[in-house]
């Protein structure tokens, strides 16, 4: 799976294209949602306003709205069990 992060003007997408499931990011979403994920701090997900997932299957996005910088999220994605599982 191959992953890129940009920022935009009002958050961050992240492009997954590859070997992807759009349901498991839609899992990795919910997780991060109801606070089942420790894969960024509880100051970050605070900054999160909004979330997205779009796309199917071998090419989605996820754009995460907010005061978050491309670092921030790149450390979350390193740390996710849903993707790098």
């Amino acid at each position: 799976m191959n992953k890129k992060v940009n920022l935009m003007a009002n958050g961050v997408n992240i492009s997954f294209s590859g070997n992807v499931k759009k349901q498991n990011i839609v899992t990795m979403v919910e997780n991060c949602q109801t606070g089942q994920c420790e894969c960024m701090s509880d100051a970050t997900k605070k900054k999160i306003e909004g979330m997205e997932v779009t796309g199917k299957d071998g090419e989605v996005s996820l754009a995460l709205s907010g005061n978050i910088s491309k670092e921030e999220i790149e450390v979350a994605l390193a740390k996710s069990k849903v993707i790098n599982s």
